[in-house]
């Protein structure tokens, strides 16, 4: 995803799957002025659950439009507070990690959470 703002990204994603504004703003319900002043930047990203049907509706990560709106996904913060000073050192060495690394990380995490 390019660094471009959330509104810009968003009107990007839209045009390259040639949805109209009008049909895009009903198909995750919201009006297409606010859309249209979002997509301009002229209005702040909807709320998380907005973002989160925008990005359903695009084919995107919700993660990743989320944070492109500057926020994170709220059952994040009751995650890291189970265990903060993990985490937080968890999320502080792998941030400095490649994709491909994380990607690897991820994946041994998950298999340990299924062996139990």
């Amino acid at each position: 995803m390019n660094p471009k703002k959330f509104g810009a990204t968003i009107r990007a994603l839209r045009e390259q799957q040639q949805i109209s504004l009008r049909k895009f703003a009903d198909k995750v319900g919201i009006s297409p002025t606010y859309l249209s002043k979002v997509e301009r930047d002229e209005f702040p990203p909807p709320g998380e659950k907005k973002i989160k049907e925008i990005a359903e509706a695009l084919g995107q990560d919700p993660d990743e439009l989320l944070a492109l709106a500057g926020k994170v996904s709220s059952d994040l913060p009751a995650i890291i507070q189970q265990r903060p000073r993990e985490l937080a050192s968890f999320l502080r060495s792998a941030g400095e990690l490649s994709p491909e690394d994380l990607a690897k990380v991820t994946k041994y995490v998950e298999k340990m959470k299924r062996q139990g």
